[in-house]
């Protein structure tokens, strides 16, 4: 019987993949929802014991739920969703096996601690990042309309485990501008979908506060010149994702 499946979603993740499907060793079964991989994802995750499931990459709302069908073909009662660069601690391990064992909630939230550049952030936004990433599978799915940033609808109430999960976001700067310039597309056609549309003044007010919101209100000057950069740096893609937003409305 399959009480727990690990799930983690691919593409080209070959750097860590296999420290963490390590990591969840300890569950019933670990499985990937692999968007084509070429970088040998797949024949690592294959060695070290995991299912794979392969699927063109359409949205992370898509691919969570391809998931969570996949895990209940597997007959698991839980599904545990962890990113390829995020590690599960033999603290948070144990407790996720205790709270199923007797749980009263169909979801659990974890907290996370985030690292960039070798630096665990404290605050703007990045602390305690509360995940809704434990579930009982018959009882979850993801809202289709949010294509990134997902939404679990669940039935039922969620409690909040007390271990961590540790997320490896970036390890250089480099890294992090990467990443954001592939979330820009997604974020303009999410506030396109809303029919929201900047006006002259958003270039600079969104970025400004948002900068405020990180910096100031979420107290990322807690960490230090890490905080800075990137609380300036949320605050220049939110100026992007308007810039975007424009271009999509002009080839309209």
């Amino acid at each position: 019987m399959t009480n727990i499946v690990a799930a983690i979603l691919t593409k080209n993740e070959a750097r860590h993949i296999g420290d963490c499907i390590k990591s969840l060793n300890w569950a019933d079964a670990v499985m990937l929802e692999d968007s084509f991989s070429d970088d040998g994802t797949v024949e690592i995750a294959r060695q070290l014991g995991a299912h794979v499931n392969q699927n063109k990459f359409v949205n992370f709302a898509v691919a969570r739920n391809n998931a969570l069908q996949n895990a209940a073909e597997l007959g698991a009662t839980w599904i545990l969703f962890v990113d390829a660069d995020e590690r599960v601690t033999p603290e948070l391990a144990r407790e996720v096996k205790q709270t199923i064992a007797h749980s009263a909630h169909n979801g659990w939230w974890i907290p996370r601690y985030n690292i960039m550049w070798g630096h665990t952030m404290r605050g703007g936004g990045w602390y305690p990042d509360c995940q809704l990433r434990l579930m009982r599978v018959e009882a979850a799915r993801y809202d289709p309309e949010r294509q990134v940033h997902e939404i679990v609808i669940l039935q039922g109430e969620a409690g909040y485990l007390k271990e961590h999960l540790l997320h490896y976001n970036y390890d250089s700067l480099a890294q992090f501008k990467l990443k954001q310039n592939r979330y820009l597309d997604f974020e303009a056609k999410i506030l396109q979908e809303k029919g929201i549309r900047a006006k002259p003044w958003t270039y600079l007010t969104m970025p400004a506060r948002e900068f405020y919101r990180r910096y100031v209100a979420l107290e990322g000057y807690k960490d230090g010149w890490v905080g800075l950069q990137v609380c300036s740096l949320m605050s220049w893609y939110m100026f992007l994702t308007y810039v975007r937003l424009r271009r999509l409305y002009q080839a309209e």
